[in-house]
């Protein structure tokens, strides 16, 4: 899992509340549990104009002129601003990976659903929440400022403006530590394996019937 420790880059506008997970990543796409190649289809309902069908060659497709993604001022966005329930609906970890291979780095909203926001910690999405209207002034500036840029800093838990006004934000203690060091929760127990080794072993040597069930 890739680390989170500062990140610096152009904002785009989701306005709409309660975006579900099948928006974010449509239930056609969920056969593939790879991780990686879901980012062309991203938003899928909202990006294109035709229907998306799985390994399907996306460059091709007609393009929704009026979907933000589309624009060309936001076509290098990696930090997403969101409305109120963000990532609600089913509990797909596709949609984390989706946003994640698209390139964003971070979502910022006033609130986000649960199994959504935990999903994002593990696959190295950092979901940022601010208070509504701070939420309310990022979108408006980002409107009138194309390029708007905004800098994280997850050591800090700061999220700076171009004019240099900085918004605090809470995160959990160990999800901060387990992003900041790239860690997901297979990383965070093989910080552990000189111990379970030692374990194993001791229990070779103190229980060995556990270990010869298939001779």
């Amino acid at each position: 899992m890739r680390a989170f420790t500062q990140h610096k880059g152009i904002a785009a506008p989701m306005d709409r509340s309660n975006v579900d997970t099948d928006m974010i990543i449509p239930k056609q796409f969920l056969k593939s549990i790879k991780r990686t190649g879901f980012g062309p289809n991203l938003f899928d309902e909202l990006r294109y104009l035709d229907e998306g069908k799985p390994d399907q060659d996306c460059s091709q497709r007609p393009l929704n002129p009026d979907f933000v993604l589309n624009q060309e001022r936001y076509k290098n966005a990696s930090v997403l601003l969101a409305r109120t329930n963000f990532g609600c609906g089913s509990s797909r970890e596709h949609a984390p990976w989706a946003l994640d291979d698209f390139g964003f780095r971070a979502v910022i909203a006033p609130s986000f659903a649960d199994i959504f926001y935990n999903n994002c910690f593990k696959n190295g999405l950092l979901p940022i929440v601010l208070e509504e209207e701070v939420v309310d002034k990022l979108f408006r500036e980002t409107a009138d400022t194309e390029g708007y840029q905004l800098t994280i800093d997850l050591e800090a838990k700061t999220v700076t403006t171009p004019s240099g006004e900085s918004f605090s934000f809470e995160v959990d203690d160990f999800r901060r530590h387990c992003l900041l060091n790239g860690l997901d929760d297979i990383g965070v127990t093989l910080e552990d394996a000189d111990s379970i080794s030692d374990y194993e072993n001791n229990r070779k040597q103190t229980a060995p019937w556990l270990f010869n069930a298939g001779n």
